[in-house]
């Protein structure tokens, strides 16, 4: 079941009082402008790409009429949207190894490993205010309700608590609570949202999938269950002499799985495996593929690089779309 989560307490239209103001009416959803429609996919660190992609885009004069963004996508289609894409790369390009620390705000106990709280008060600083309607063009930011498994589409309200839900994936950031319920990482559910873009009947719809190249096409393997004959880390020092140096490496890296290495591929695997099932029922007109596998979920300090492939992959697809724009506008 899909839902939609609007802000709440929303003034109601009322006539106008002799002698008084006309009381304040909402302000309408924006209008669909010409132009295409992005669907910028989740990917954690690889979502630095979106910003290079904006960026093409934007030198090369092609139009965007709205976005949907899951995860990290809805915060670089937020900010963007809300003219805050430069802060926003200025952020992503200041962080290093040992500086991303400063917004590790560890939480033992809770529902994540990190609140968010210190990345939010970064948002708040430049975002303060900014509702989502207010937007010049559409966004839709896509989260999951984490007691049902409901697709939720945050289109209106406060922009940062969108986003901050969109990117809240479990088991890292604690789920937000938004009204009367509580929203984690879209990802779950709908990780390049092109059917977004679709019910919102978008005439050309670009989607920017930064999970395409991790694992391949899906195979099922047939094998034997048998105890592992890898030598295990303690018996290295009986193999030195048949092992090379970098053998022996090879093996210890194999046996260092640990639970960060085994949660990140666990939500590569589902992002991998559920945007192939979405995209092939309902593709794109035409999809942007940086090739961004090699960067680690959570390596966020490599955002020069990921920006540069963001922005390459645009360049390199622009006459593309130009083509395909100039015949469905």
């Amino acid at each position: 079941m899909l839902e939609r989560v609007f802000k709440r307490n929303e003034p109601r239209l009322s006539l106008p009082v002799v002698g008084t103001e006309a009381a304040e009416r909402p302000k309408p959803a924006p209008t669909r402008k010409a132009g295409i429609a992005l669907a910028l996919g989740g990917g954690a660190a690889r979502g630095w790409a979106h910003i290079g992609v904006l960026k093409a885009l934007d030198e090369a004069g092609i139009p965007i009429s709205m976005i949907a963004g899951t995860s990290i996508g809805a915060l670089v289609g937020g900010c963007y949207l809300a003219g805050r894409l430069p802060e926003l790369e200025e952020f992503a390009l200041s962080l290093t190894r040992r500086g991303l620390i400063r917004f590790l705000d560890l939480r033992f106990g809770g529902a994540g490993l990190l609140g968010g709280m210190r990345l939010n008060r970064r948002l708040v600083d430049t975002l303060n205010g900014v509702d989502i309607e207010h937007l010049d063009r559409r966004l839709v930011c896509v989260a999951v309700e984490s007691r049902s498994g409901h697709e939720v589409w945050l289109d209106s309200g406060s922009l940062i608590l969108a986003m901050r839900a969109s990117y809240a994936l479990p088991g890292v950031f604690e789920p937000v609570s938004c009204g009367d319920r509580q929203l984690i990482d879209g990802a779950l559910a709908n990780p390049v949202p092109v059917s977004v873009c679709r019910a919102f009947e978008e005439r050309l719809v670009v989607a920017v999938n930064l999970n395409y190249d991790l694992f391949g096409r899906a195979a099922v393997l047939r094998m034997r269950a048998t105890e592992s004959r890898q030598p295990l880390p303690e018996d290295i020092r009986a193999l030195d002499a048949d092992l090379d140096p970098a053998q022996i490496d090879a093996i210890r890296r194999r046996e260092k799985i640990g639970i960060t290495r085994s949660m990140a591929d666990a939500f590569n695997i589902i992002q991998d495996r559920i945007s192939r099932s979405r995209l092939a029922g309902d593709p794109p007109d035409l999809s942007l593929q940086p090739k961004v596998r090699d960067i680690k979920l959570s390596e966020f300090f490599r955002a020069r690089e990921a920006i540069d492939l963001g922005y390459e992959e645009t360049m390199r697809r622009l006459p593309e779309i130009v083509r395909v724009t100039e015949a469905v506008l």
